[in-house]
């Protein structure tokens, strides 16, 4: 009697041991996203970017947060990893940057992370250049 209820719970463990680690690698760790391979949702200007945000923070974010969108503008200030797009869109780059040339215009890809109240900036994460003007 002794011997089944052990052999019970042993196999009561088992099946618990099994199911979370399905849970954790079925469900709950992803792999990150490779914004740089991905097709961007939409294309807009900074600009607009930012009056979007101004005008209606909740449909802004319902249209951009987490997506993966192309934004156009003129570069305002470049440090290691980070270039700002016409003062308001903050790019964040997975990797140092080469790009030297403020004020001309660029086109970057990332992820739209949302809106910084504080800074008053979009956030963009993941970004890669797609186009130098």
């Amino acid at each position: 009697m002794k011997r089944k209820k052990i052999a019970f719970v042993m196999t009561i463990l088992v099946v618990l041991v099994s199911a979370g680690i399905y849970f954790y690698y079925g469900f709950l760790f992803k792999e990150a996203r490779n914004i740089e391979s991905e097709m961007p949702d939409c294309s807009i200007t900074a600009t607009k970017l930012l009056e979007d945000y101004n005008s209606n923070p909740q449909n802004a974010d319902a249209l951009y947060l987490n997506k993966t969108i192309e934004i156009t503008g003129k570069v305002t200030k470049q440090t290691d990893s980070v270039v700002i797009l016409e003062n308001s869109v903050f790019c964040l780059f997975i990797q140092k940057t080469k790009y030297q040339n403020i004020n001309n215009k660029v086109t970057v890809k990332g992820k739209c992370i949302g809106y910084d109240e504080l800074f008053q900036e979009v956030k963009l994460d993941q970004c890669s250049i797609t186009k130098q003007k």
